[in-house]
């Protein structure tokens, strides 16, 4: 039968395409003029969840029919992604058949809806994707909570109806923003939840300190049901103690890796990154907790038989990871996060750390691995940053947590692939105009050139790379760029050099500015080019867009 389209046209179920179904989610974003509103006048919190349950009745689930998802429900400040990836990995490997719920995409939006792993295809998306559409236009009126759900509550719902159509044996379902109002918290009886490590971030919505992050993070919480947090610094643990007690929720305190591994070889992980321990170990009791509940045997040999307790709260088990979690650890995937690229001359390091204290970690995961890299027996060496941040985060701090990596040039630009996204409808976004975005960049560039010019300069005969190579001519505040879209900036920083990213030849007068036109002849005959991408998941997810086509695909 057919059913009318957004626009007034006529879809079938066999005629609407993938790209259809994706222009007709955009429809669901939030203008940006009136997000701006909504900020001012944002309503009940509270309410707002009760609007989620509404949204599913009438999708026709009842939160009841949540249950038999057998959920792990995951939120945190940073991290909070790559422990559902470790924790999903890790089950598949005891050949369940996996559901995995994560935000945002990076290249397609079916990349936030997994079955055992893979991004459901555009025929799975299509086709779960209409029912749903045309069922809440049908049911919409007039009142403010039977309209249609904005974007990221119509994933949430899809999701869910996948899940439950396909038959898989559990889900990961990581949180959205925060935890205790955020549209994932209809799921009112998880077999198990998590909370990575807690920070500062969307302090519009969360609050200003930690403090009042973590009881928001803490919402996720159910009673009698089992949580599991990494250490945090004491403020927000006391928060989140009191929260579980307050809710009759057991939360225990996750033992770092290295107990884990005492007497055992190490533990391989797929994710690069220091950080990404304290994400594994996190991932490790939500996956034992989750296999004990359904009685499953070989689960790792306990270490510690009597409790312990540390920071007043009781100790996760110390067991002895088995193999299957060892091959669910070490070959986890998790694209955009401390992921490096090599290609010919240039290597990318792409890295969505968005937050201080994910950035940080960043920062130390990127000069671990230059200081790891294969030396030119000749030639420059070239260092590139190539930066964007969005929404209520504090540019000029992240931008400082940049600087010890003496970046040869700084390059900003916004999270659009091309000036043009008509015809790609995964990477349209109405929340922001074209105006706001590239003011921003011009932003992030005279923060650089402040952090620039109040850095001491270097010893008359000192190198001014901490690579010891022949440095560009210009002086460091003046080596930023700003380019219109993602893929002219990279470009500028391939000049063709890329083997896999060629695309038609440059616009005319894309570089014209000095800066340009020179570090284009630096950039030409550097032996190696190691380029960061970081501020931004959105950011990262455009440039793997343009250098992994089969992404797309």
């Amino acid at each position: 039968m057919e059913q009318p389209g957004p626009s007034g046209s006529l879809f079938s179920a066999n005629t609407a395409s993938f790209q259809d179904a994706v222009r007709a989610l955009n429809t669901l974003q939030t203008n940006a003029g009136y997000l701006e509103q909504v900020k001012r006048q944002r309503g009940d919190p509270q309410a707002q969840l009760e609007a989620m349950k509404l949204y599913l009745a009438r999708s026709g689930l009842q939160v009841e029919d949540l249950d038999q998802l057998n959920i792990i429900h995951v939120t945190g400040t940073k991290g909070k992604g790559s422990t559902c990836a470790f924790t999903e990995r890790i089950l598949r490997s005891y050949g369940l058949k996996t559901g995995f719920f994560s935000s945002p995409h990076l290249v397609q939006v079916r990349e936030r809806i997994r079955i055992n792993g893979q991004p459901i295809s555009p025929e799975l998306f299509t086709k779960h994707f209409w029912p749903l559409y045309h069922r809440l236009e049908e049911t919409k009126d007039s009142s403010s909570y039977a309209s249609m759900p904005a974007y990221f509550r119509f994933l949430t719902l899809m999701a869910f109806h996948v899940f439950l159509q396909e038959k898989v044996d559990l889900a990961v379902v990581e949180v959205g923003i925060g935890g205790a109002y955020d549209c994932t918290n209809i799921i009112r009886k998880p077999a198990v939840c998590g909370i990575s490590s807690l920070g500062i971030d969307h302090t519009s919505i969360l609050g200003d300190t930690v403090e009042e992050i973590a009881w928001q993070k803490g919402g996720i919480f159910k009673r009698g049901v089992p949580a599991f947090t990494v250490l945090q610094p004491d403020g927000p643990l006391a928060v989140l103690r009191d929260r579980a007690q307050q809710i009759s929720c057991p939360l225990y305190l996750c033992p770092p890796l290295e107990a884990l591994e005492e007497g055992g070889p190490p533990l391989t992980l797929g994710l690069e990154g220091e950080h990404q321990r304290s994400n594994a170990a996190l991932a490790l009791q939500l996956a034992r907790c989750w296999l004990q509940q359904k009685d499953y045997r070989g689960i790792g040999e306990l270490k510690v038989s009597r409790p312990s307790l540390l920071r007043q709260m009781p100790l996760a088990p110390v067991f002895q990871p088995t193999t299957h979690m060892r091959h669910g650890l070490r070959d986890t995937e998790w694209l955009g996060r401390t992921q490096v690229l090599r290609r010919g001359p240039l290597t990318w390091y792409l890295d969505g750390a968005h937050t201080a204290s994910s950035m940080q970690a960043c920062v130390r995961w990127f000069r671990q691995a230059l200081h790891r890299r294969p030396r030119p027996s000749r030639g420059s060496e070239v260092l590139v940053l190539l930066f964007n941040s969005t929404g209520d985060r504090d540019p000029a701090a992240l931008l400082k947590l940049l600087q010890p990596c003496q970046f040869d040039y700084a390059v900003f630009c916004p999270n659009l692939t091309e000036v043009s996204t008509v015809g790609n409808a995964d990477q349209q976004n109405f929340m922001v105009t074209l105006d706001q975005v590239l003011l921003r960049c011009l932003a992030h560039q005279q923060h650089w050139s402040r952090l620039a010019e109040e850095q001491a300069g270097p010893e008359p005969g000192e190198p001014t790379s901490s690579l010891l190579a022949p440095h560009p001519p210009e002086p460091r505040s003046a080596s930023s760029l700003v380019f219109s879209c993602i893929s002219h900036a990279l470009l500028w920083i391939s000049q063709g050099r890329d083997p896999v990213f060629q695309p038609p030849s440059p616009p005319q007068g894309l570089f014209a500015h000095p800066v340009a036109g020179s570090g284009a002849g630096v950039l030409r005959e550097a032996a190696a080019i190691h380029v960061l991408v970081t501020g931004s998941l959105h950011l990262v997810g455009g440039v793997l867009k343009l250098l992994e086509p089969a992404l797309s695909q």
